[in-house]
């Protein structure tokens, strides 16, 4: 009889519920690799939470849900309503919103005066037939720049560095990159690299507890290079997939940061001449003109190969990508929209465009 109600038991638990001994899956439904067991101190299950859960097939917002209170929406969406009339004032003002939303005065001049050239050759029929030129220039100078990020699998496991200042979302991105990548059922071992500040070691360890992913830390004040040294190793021990190594935040003028970036880069070359095999920039998309002086520093300091831009949700201006597309022509690898995993969205030039400029004036009344 009793063996009778404990099946009963079992059999109304729901699935969520079984047994810790029973869960031999990753929260993305990838078995992990039993090398790469959570070490102790980073062993506890951390709630579920939306960052949490496996990414979904479900309808994720579109990139113009995302981009529709950006500065550079409003702006460019407010000067066509006007139905305006086609003429050098109405490029002058456009140049004015371009300048405005962070796209630069050498973008945005290039922009405009290819736009008057062609407007003084009657080109255009309306202001309509100028939008949609404008829309084609903008793909144009973004294209050459939207490359995701491929992972070659011939060099296991494939380092990505992630760098950038205090503030940008590093971190953060961290973790939804390691979703990304559990997703495409690779492994992934982390960095505590920032050992400038404990706070940043305990976020890390916490993005790893959350997707059940090992975090190689050391004490705060450890030398950077050496946490980041030993996480190679152990991930080429473990035969882990990808290694993310996060890094110092601090001021990108402090000669100390730098210095530091490329000592990481000289001592993981002791084990992979190839390492790190990405350098990832994080940019913050609300920084503006001070985003180019950021990635002009890093690129001198330890050679970055990719962007992402952060935080292009809600109030940021957004142009900066084009900024940074027309002055260093770096892969802009991807861009964060929002704050779940599903937000960091690999870099779409189209769409990103389609998002931020409507399609004619007749749908910049109907929005």
């Amino acid at each position: 009889m009793l063996k009778f109600w404990k099946k009963k038991e079992e059999e109304r638990k729901p699935e969520g519920e079984s047994r810790k001994s029973e869960r031999l899956e990753n929260p993305d439904g990838t078995r992990p690799d039993a090398d790469a067991a959570i070490p102790a101190e980073s062993s506890a299950a951390a709630d579920p939470t939306p960052d949490s859960r496996p990414l979904t097939t479900e309808r994720k917002p579109s990139w113009r849900d995302r981009l529709a209170g950006s500065v550079f929406n409003r702006d460019v969406r407010t000067l066509f309503s006007r139905k305006p009339k086609l003429d050098d004032a109405l490029l002058d003002e456009l140049e004015t919103v371009l300048i405005g939303a962070d796209v630069g005065v050498a973008a945005s001049t290039e922009l405009v005066e290819a736009l008057r050239r062609r407007m003084h050759k009657r080109e255009f029929a309306d202001a309509d037939a100028l939008l949609a030129a404008l829309r084609a220039d903008l793909i144009a100078l973004l294209q050459p720049v939207a490359r995701p990020l491929h992972i070659d699998t011939a060099k296991r496991p494939f380092v990505l560095l992630m760098v950038g200042v205090n503030g940008v979302g590093k971190t953060t991105t961290i973790g939804k990159l390691a979703r990304r990548f559990q997703h495409d059922e690779r492994s992934v071992l982390l960095a505590a690299g920032d050992t400038f500040r404990a706070a940043a070691v305990e976020q890390l360890k916490t993005w790893g507890e959350r997707n059940n992913v090992a975090v190689i830390a050391q004490g705060s004040g450890a030398d950077s290079a050496s946490v980041i040294f030993d996480a190679l190793q152990s991930a080429r021990s473990r035969g882990i997939d990808v290694l993310i190594a996060d890094t110092a935040g601090r001021l990108h003028t402090q000669t100390g940061l730098m210095d530091e970036l490329a000592k990481i880069r000289r001592v993981l070359g002791k084990l992979d001449p190839d390492a790190p095999h990405e350098v990832l920039l994080v940019i913050d998309g609300t920084t503006g003109q001070n985003a180019v002086n950021q990635v002009r520093q890093f690129r001198a300091a330890i050679g970055v190969t990719g962007l992402v831009v952060t935080k292009l949700d809600g109030s940021a201006k957004g142009g900066v990508v084009f900024a940074l597309a027309r002055e260093f022509g770096l892969p802009i690898r991807y861009v964060g929209l929002g704050e779940t995993a599903e937000d960091l969205r690999v870099f779409d030039a189209a769409a990103f465009v389609d998002a931020l400029l409507p399609q004619s004036i007749g749908t910049v009344s109907e929005n």
